[in-house]
């Protein structure tokens, strides 16, 4: 696959997504008509391998896709994120199960969109701890979940569910399954009307399903998400936070290109704002560089993926990137003033600014932080 190709098929998709960005937010829809559109382009399969009739696509080139979609529509972008890591999760972890393979080859050619259920009542935002879990049944399993939320629900083809492995399994022993829309039913419990994000539609749900055991996957969830999970995750996030920090800045500069031709000769006065924007925006697109050179040498030494390194790595990066994303586009309203601020002008970053303070709620940063530096005790007390 050229990259050329895989953005041009992007960029028509960013455009569908352009065209309905303020409606999917002020009505917090599911951006229904640039998701049709990623199927037409068919970008939802493009990270499955190719014998499975994907395109191999590599973790750069979803990033650059989340960060091209993130200019236009934060929403559709964090959609087609949340999707991708669920692919990363089959790519990863699913080829030596006949089932997995089977099923992604459904995900490149009938372009399923994939769903992700790891949040749970009961577990405080804890990805690493369930408290449903799996009920054997024959050759096959039932799992009830009280999910306080599972993003694009109704809209998904398939769900990934986490679960503990049985029910006198500890809550971080837990397991991951593909359930796919004909196995489970949804009860919705939480409606999603939030202050940014409003079109991922990520709602409540009693979720309840019942499938055949081997669509569970064979390694245990703790090891999907430190070796795969968690790379794509922040490095996919902060893709797409990337692009809506990069679309506020040019918002800003615009500006103060128009202010400029008001006074031709005199520096306007948000310039010296615009150039600490840019610097920031710069040190964003860097550390996510990084960030994914660190992915690609890891994967030639798969037990790098489980070091204490390598997870502080990913962790600092998703703190570092949705605070900048925060920031960046704060300096863009200042420059703005009154018209980044009002809804209905060229130069408007309001709905930038909700979306992005998303970013640092979405596995909480305090979290991580806590989490960081408890590991980082009890790896120095080694």
């Amino acid at each position: 696959m050229a990259q050329s190709d895989l953005m041009d098929r992007a960029s028509q998709a960013a455009a569908v997504a352009a065209q309905y960005c303020e409606e999917v937010d002020a009505s917090a829809r599911f951006p229904h008509e640039a998701i049709r559109a990623m199927r037409d382009s068919r970008l939802l399969g493009v990270m499955i391998p190719r014998d499975l009739g994907g395109e191999d696509a590599s973790l750069a080139d979803i990033a650059e896709v989340c960060c091209l979609l993130g200019q236009h529509c934060s929403s559709t972008a964090m959609v087609y994120a949340m999707h991708q890591i669920k692919v990363s999760s089959l790519v990863s972890h699913g080829r030596g199960s006949n089932w997995h393979r089977d099923f992604m080859a459904r995900v490149a050619q009938d372009q399923l969109l994939l769903g992700s259920s790891t949040t749970e009542a009961g577990t405080g935002g804890d990805l690493g701890a369930s408290v449903c879990a799996i009920e054997r049944d024959g050759n096959d399993f039932k799992v009830r979940k009280e999910a306080s939320v599972i993003s694009y629900a109704r809209q998904s083809d398939a769900i990934l569910i986490t679960t503990r492995r049985a029910p006198d399994a500890p809550a971080s022993d837990q397991v991951m399954a593909v359930l796919t829309k004909d196995q489970y039913t949804l009860e919705k419990t939480a409606d999603w009307n939030t202050l940014g994000m409003r079109g991922t539609c990520s709602e409540g749900f009693i979720f309840e399903g019942r499938a055949p055991l081997e669509q569970i996957f064979p390694e245990p969830f703790a090891d999907i998400a430190g070796r795969s999970m968690l790379a794509h995750a922040h490095i996919l996030w902060g893709s797409l936070w990337c692009g809506i920090a990069m679309n506020a800045l040019s918002r800003a500069q615009a500006y103060i290109r128009a202010e400029a031709r008001k006074k031709p000769g005199a520096t306007p006065a948000g310039a010296a704002r615009v150039g600490a924007a840019a610097s920031m925006l710069q040190l964003m697109k860097s550390s996510l560089k990084t960030a994914m050179q660190r992915y690609e040498n890891a994967l030639t030494t798969p037990d790098e993926l489980t070091t204490m390194s390598f997870a502080l790595d990913m962790n600092n990066l998703k703190i570092g990137v949705s605070r900048l994303t925060v920031e960046i586009i704060q300096e863009a309203l200042m420059v703005c003033g009154i018209h980044g601020y009002k809804n209905d002008t060229p130069y408007s970053v309001g709905r930038h600014l909700r979306d992005a303070l998303s970013a640092p709620l979405m596995i909480n940063n305090d979290r991580i932080a806590g989490n960081t530096e408890l590991a980082r005790r009890i790896y120095t007390a080694r």
